[in-house]
């Protein structure tokens, strides 16, 4: 069948194929219909990975991540050229409309994840992006917390930020920045997490390696490294329920249950509310200077650089790549 968004046709398959238990394929396009325009002003000219879930989301399915476009995309389908880290080219896909969101939908997407940074510049990030990963242990309460005393850390350096549910246990806080390198960002969330960490030393990690990090929460930096994904605003995720990673007011962070957030509920969680809270994220850029100033306060007071993910190449200054209980004793000299 074919469907009219905005006036491009767009072709919808298999409409009554479950996606998600008991939620069809065309409850999802419909979804997506439904946010595309808040979720346009957040992800519009930012070069974004497909996730997609062709035979729904299930355990016993293949899924894939899509880092190309492919030849095959339509007309009103546009791409933004990008540099891996690896240094190969590629093409992702630019959101710039509903009809390019609902295409990858038809396509099987469940999660779109757009890149910190914004066509034509796209080798340094516009956002810094911090990701509340709770331990088994740790309530949602423990992450609200840590939500914000990050808020309150990046306001004490000038920078205006912005959260939303993660679709899981976590929360997401969004800063948007004058553009700088993939590693001073980097650098500025370590130094961002060490500082929330000092703080609150019994609830905050830093801690690449699961096995220092106790039953604390850690504040995944390595979510500024070049080719991370992270889920974007408005996305489903791929769990049975349908949830979605929602941008929120901060004042609804100590009430918010991203129980309740899902593909049913948001459509009138939107409706109801007055305004969007992520409507003047573009227009919030600050200066990372007093972050990457942390940084170097950090480094010459001896703190180290940190892992990197596995997938990347030896960067510089960073310590051994393997888990503390795996390595080896220096010699005895």
């Amino acid at each position: 069948m074919a469907v009219d968004v905005d006036g491009v046709s767009v072709r919808l398959t298999s409409p009554d194929k479950e996606v998600f238990p008991g939620i069809s394929k065309r409850e999802v396009f419909e979804y997506y219909l439904a946010v595309g325009v808040l979720m346009l002003e957040q992800v519009a000219g930012r070069p974004t990975a497909l996730e997609r879930w062709p035979d729904g989301v299930r355990p016993d399915v293949e899924h894939f991540f899509q880092k190309h476009l492919p030849k095959t995309a339509p007309a009103y389908v546009h791409g933004i050229g990008v540099a891996f880290l690896s240094g190969r080219p590629g093409t992702l896909l630019d959101p710039a409309s509903r009809a390019a969101i609902a295409w990858a939908v038809q396509m099987g997407t469940i999660t779109f994840h757009a890149w910190p940074v914004t066509a034509p510049d796209v080798a340094h990030p516009d956002q810094l992006r911090i990701d509340l990963d709770p331990s088994p242990a740790n309530t949602f309460d423990d992450v609200r917390r840590i939500a914000h005393w990050s808020r309150e850390v990046a306001s004490e350096w000038g920078m205006t930020s912005f959260v939303k549910t993660s679709g899981s246990r976590g929360l997401h806080i969004f800063i948007p920045i004058q553009p700088r390198s993939f590693i001073d960002v980097r650098h500025a969330a370590i130094a961002l997490g060490r500082e929330v960490e000092r703080r609150h030393p019994d609830l905050v990690t830093t801690s690449w390696w699961k096995e220092e990090r106790g039953d604390r929460v850690f504040i995944d930096f390595n979510q500024n490294a070049q080719d991370r994904m992270m889920a974007s605003a408005y996305s489903l995720r791929a769990h049975a329920n349908a949830p979605v990673s929602l941008p929120i007011d901060w004042s609804d962070v100590d009430s918010v249950d991203p129980r309740d957030i899902t593909l049913r509920t948001v459509p009138r969680l939107i409706a109801e509310r007055h305004g969007d809270p992520w409507a003047g994220m573009r227009r919030a850029a600050a200066d990372l200077s007093p972050a990457v100033a942390a940084w170097d306060r950090d480094v010459v007071a001896g703190l180290p650089e940190l892992p990197y993910p596995p997938d990347f190449p030896k960067m510089p200054g960073e310590p051994p790549r393997v888990q503390p209980s795996r390595a080896r004793p220096l010699p005895q000299t």
